[in-house]
């Protein structure tokens, strides 16, 4: 599905030829991730749990992000919606293509839920990241920082990686 398209910068879901690239892009960068890590939000779609973005410019895979939906209990009709795993290649930075990919994410949100969340990583390789939801109203949802799954306990090491994050949030409307 096509969701944005100014001629420039199109936003769409994502297809079964995208994860390769994507992870060949990430790689080029430097990053170190699995080509799985990106293949598997395709059978997130499938089963209806996610919503698998990429942007591109002038028809390059440009940017992805993927938005997931949770539901916290049956009885409870609102969604709970996340942003997870938001990029945008170094080389297409700088020409709208992150904030429009947000854009469309907000809207696509805003049909399930008030509010959105993410998580930023800390390190200096997040500050466009981190500079970009600051400056869309994003703010720290109160639990401090987390390493994977946990929250941070006070006083203990923690590894400066991509799994050191803040978390996030939105309210929508």
């Amino acid at each position: 599905m096509i969701y944005y398209d100014d001629g420039k910068i199109l936003i769409r879901t994502m297809v079964e030829t995208d994860p390769p690239v994507i992870f060949h892009e990430e790689t080029e960068q430097g990053h170190h991730r699995v080509l799985e890590s990106f293949s598997n939000r395709l059978n997130d779609q499938q089963e209806g749990i996610a919503i698998p973005l990429v942007a591109e410019y002038n028809g390059k895979i440009a940017g992805y992000n993927n938005i997931y939906l949770y539901s916290p209990d049956e009885t409870i009709t609102k969604t709970f919606c996340e942003i997870i795993d938001f990029g945008v290649f170094i080389k297409y930075r700088k020409l709208g293509i992150g904030s429009k990919l947000m854009d469309v994410s907000e809207q696509i949100i805003a049909e399930y839920s008030d509010i959105v969340y993410l998580s930023v990583g800390l390190y200096s390789g997040y500050g466009s990241a981190q500079r970009l939801y600051i400056k869309r109203g994003y703010i720290p949802d109160g639990t401090g920082a987390w390493y994977s799954s946990s929250v941070c306990i006070p006083y203990t090491n923690y590894r400066l990686d991509d799994d050191l994050v803040l978390k996030l949030s939105k309210k929508l409307r």
